[in-house]
């Protein structure tokens, strides 16, 4: 099987096709038992079809094999999206699925690398009748409104994008009123529902996942220093309740402004008072100060213990989290270590901003767990990527090739592109692993926790593989 079979799996009901369309969609987050469908509903992600099977029934819903790239294409896959969107008769009766992306301004770059990335999955999955129709959002909220309404005059099925959550409320009305659905690229948990699936890594779901894994490995006081903004509230509170869940405590919370997150002068105060350090550093004085007046061996001994001490005492807390990334992170980790909060006895926690290349190359950082995508299959998509484009792509990229991965999937099935399909309950499968809607428009990921190494991250706890007892 080509390689695309492993990259986007859909977890179908078995024969669904013939009746998706006539039922209501679903607004709770999983559906009731008494709602189910009479098929079964499979749990495990199957290897991707080329095309919907409805003679075989239910035991062969999805076909065992797939076609060439090229023939499910029709057409040379050095074409690209746009020789084909320019060869779309007028009256085609293929699918057309739109996605907007900043392809001009600030964000151009990434908006490039995530074309590229659609254009990949557009070869490896999509049949003759789909079609994927780029639009230039330019980055803003008017230019994601006026890309929008192009792809209306287009008669677009599903808007895939845009990447802003300022964008995505942008076109919400627009899109709802022509009851078109959106597949967002945003992180922002505020913008889902409605019509509206953002399917950006949530910070709620990689706190959850590495907080989970901490409090198996026996971790029960947890600390957090965060970005004194909108995501670091997020993510303080989404380790409070992750933790209460768990039957942990948070003893800790710090934040800092991160219009002064590089003023060492400034940072190392909310470090020092974050780690006690004043306080311990007092009592190892005075624990000093009571050994010199004692004349016996023991004493002697354990007075030498202390030399090259800073503090006496151990932090309130097992574990801290740092919701950071690249140089900021980078910043942070080696105060922690200088105000004796010891990465050795206490566990450095990340989210997927911590998914850099880099990051083993500071020594406090080393052994820190995070949790993200399961790298394997990003690395084999970075690989057809480079070897297609001559580049790497980056890191978000990925979610425009596993948004019109779905799409194609979708409509290869003959599925109605509403929030039935779109919310089924085994959901999908993709380069960053498993993912499935809710109702209220959230997305769900199975992710791995990593550990960070000095030649890059090993995964410590795999990724799930589907949503089974879920």
């Amino acid at each position: 099987m080509v390689w695309a079979c492993l990259a986007l799996a859909l977890v179908l009901l078995a024969g669904c096709s013939s009746s998706v369309s006539s039922r209501s969609p679903r607004t709770q987050e999983a559906p009731p038992p008494q709602s189910a469908p009479s098929t079964p509903v499979r749990e495990s992600p199957l290897p991707i079809p080329s095309e919907y099977d409805r003679t075989r029934g239910e035991d062969a819903s999805l076909r065992e094999t797939t076609t060439a790239i090229a023939s499910l294409n029709r057409s040379s896959p050095r074409a690209g999206v746009e020789r084909r969107v320019q060869k779309m008769p007028v009256d085609s009766k293929r699918t057309r699925i739109a996605i907007l992306l900043p392809l001009s301004g600030s964000n151009a770059a990434l908006g490039k690398s995530m074309l590229r990335a659609a254009e990949l999955a557009l070869f490896d999955l999509a049949g003759p009748n789909f079609a994927l129709l780029p639009f230039d959002t330019k980055g803003t909220p008017t230019g994601a409104a006026e890309a929008a309404a192009a792809a209306y005059d287009s008669d677009v099925a599903l808007i895939l994008g845009p990447l802003l959550s300022t964008s995505v409320s942008a076109i919400a009305e627009g899109a709802r009123a022509r009851n078109i659905r959106v597949v967002a690229f945003s992180t922002d948990r505020n913008v889902a529902g409605r019509g509206k699936y953002p399917m950006g890594f949530l910070p709620r779901t990689q706190v959850e996942r590495v907080i989970a894994f901490a409090r198996n490995q026996g971790l029960m006081r947890f600390a957090i220093l965060a970005p004194q903004d909108a995501y670091g509230y997020t993510v303080v509170e989404a380790l409070k309740q992750a933790v209460e869940k768990r039957e942990g405590v948070v003893t800790r919370v710090a934040f800092y402004d991160t219009a002064s997150a590089m003023d060492t002068e400034k940072l190392s105060a909310i470090v020092r008072d974050l780690a006690d350090y004043d306080l311990r550093k007092e009592a190892l004085e005075q624990h000093r100060a009571e050994l010199e007046l004692m004349s016996d061996e023991i004493s002697k001994l354990e007075l030498e213990g202390l030399e090259g001490q800073d503090t006496l005492g151990d932090v309130d807390f097992d574990a801290i989290l740092l919701p950071e990334g690249g140089d900021r992170l980078k910043g942070i980790a080696p105060l922690l270590s200088y105000y004796d909060i010891d990465p050795k006895r206490v566990r450095f926690l990340g989210t997927g901003q911590w998914d850099d290349s880099t990051i083993g190359t500071e020594p406090a950082l080393l052994n820190g767990w995070y949790a993200t995508s399961e790298p394997r299959e990003w690395e084999r998509f970075v690989r057809r990527y480079k070897e297609r484009f001559g580049a790497s792509p980056l890191r978000l990229a990925s979610l425009a090739y596993d948004a019109t991965a779905l799409a194609a999937v979708l409509v290869g099935t003959g599925a109605t592109l509403d929030d039935f399909s779109l919310t089924v309950r085994g959901g999908f499968a993709g380069v960053d692993g498993v993912f499935r809607f809710h109702g209220d428009g959230l997305v769900e990921r199975g992710l791995a926790v990593l550990a960070v190494g000095r030649r890059g991250p090993r995964v410590v706890s795999p990724a799930p593989t589907n949503f089974s007892g879920s």
